[in-house]
């Protein structure tokens, strides 16, 4: 009954507490639903649509005017200013106006037609990744037609049919299928690790702050008197509310992500919400093994910070860990949004048994279990109870 009593005091009190803090309010409840809007609105075409660029189109040709037409109908293209000199299309770029030039040379037409092998010249704006990227794979595409095109006409011209010519002009025909994400949506390539990201971040944090803000305000010694002086009791019934305002956050972000806006889920609902549930006890137990290692609340909140931030690139989402240097590989598997993420690639997006990812389930679990060997220095913390000047 002590147990039991300890622990629903400590709970009782900080269920009041929470309503009553506008940071808490703002934190837990307003952040991570504000973060879904943004980043799910943000994204909703799946990928950038009609980037601007200008053309600075020296033989303004019959040619010249069909491959700007072909490459102005691509999606991911505008082509807004024509016929600049290059001076002017560069200043354009300078001021971001644009964020790539393409430039046909003068006699473009004759000399391709003549077999002189002209240049189409295009200069992409990669300070911007995704929008270069997705900009110089569309001027790479239409530079091989326009070569296709020119190698067509210039054989036809001599003789020779269409049939014989394809097989020159096009020797190996590709087909792709891209796994995971066909559509290659970038909302489901990054949202799908920003929201359990910044998750772990406000978890880390808030358990952190947790405990630090009572010994800011000298309720550290009370805390643990309110428990009947056990540590356990004391971690128990101060996390327990916040567990459960975050797993009513996480049910909404799945219920977003993987319901209304249909986003892959192969394996079914619960195994990628179970993996929300343990990353969400994974990440306090990761703030207490912080807390615990550090004793001072302001600096562990911005380890916890720092670690969030680094989590989002040794995850492994936008590089791979395998091309990493092996210590930073290493180093990603003790952060739990690494073994979230394995787990969303194998569950969520390849649909495998759910027992290939047992063992990153039980990694999660994990961090909660070894951050009961800190509670020790948690309780000294407590009962110090002396702010950091």
């Amino acid at each position: 009954m002590k147990v039991r009593a300890g622990i629903r005091l400590v709970f009782s009190r900080e269920c009041k507490r929470i309503p009553s803090s506008k940071v808490c309010i703002w934190g837990i409840v307003i952040a991570p639903i504000l973060s879904m809007i943004i980043l799910l609105g943000m994204m909703r075409n799946g990928l950038p649509q009609q980037i601007p660029i200008a053309v600075v189109d020296y033989d303004n040709s019959s040619t010249s005017r069909t491959l700007i037409r072909q490459l102005d109908a691509f999606p991911k293209t505008n082509v807004k200013f024509k016929s600049l000199s290059f001076r002017e299309a560069r200043i354009k770029m300078e001021k971001m106006e644009i964020f790539a030039i393409l430039t046909i040379p003068k006699d473009f037409a004759r000399e391709a037609v003549s077999g002189d092998r002209p240049k189409l010249v295009y200069y992409t704006n990669n300070s911007f990744l995704i929008s270069g990227s997705l900009l110089f794979q569309d001027l790479k595409i239409i530079s091989t037609l326009a070569a296709a095109s020119v190698g067509l006409q210039t054989g036809v011209a001599k003789g020779y049919t269409e049939g014989q010519l394809m097989p020159i002009v096009r020797p190996i025909s590709v087909e792709a299928h891209p796994l995971g994400n066909p559509w290659l949506n970038y909302s489901v390539y990054l949202n799908n690790m920003f929201l359990p990201g910044i998750l772990q971040l406000i978890v880390m944090i808030f358990t952190i702050s947790g405990f630090g803000a009572e010994v800011k305000s000298g309720n550290g010694r009370k805390l643990l008197r309110m428990s009947g002086s056990s540590i356990f009791r004391t971690i128990a019934g101060k996390l327990l509310p916040y567990t459960i305002l975050y797993t009513i956050i996480a049910l909404l972000m799945t219920s977003v992500l993987y319901h209304y806006n249909g986003f892959p889920l192969n394996s079914g609902f619960l195994p990628m919400f179970f993996g929300y549930f343990l990353l969400i006890i994974a990440s306090q137990g990761f703030g207490l093994i912080l807390l615990a290692a550090f004793k001072n609340y302001r600096f562990s909140v911005s380890i916890a910070c720092l670690v969030c931030m680094i989590a989002f690139s040794l995850s492994g989402f936008s590089f791979p860990g395998q091309a990493m240097h092996p210590s930073l590989y290493a180093l990603s598997f003790i952060l739990p949004l690494k073994h979230f993420f394995l787990i969303y690639v194998d569950q969520a997006l390849n649909g495998i048994s759910i027992g290939y990812s047992m063992y990153h389930y039980a990694a999660l679990l994990g961090f909660l279990f070894l951050s009961v060997f800190f509670f020790g220095r948690i309780r000294k913390f407590l009962e110090r109870n002396v702010y950091e000047s």
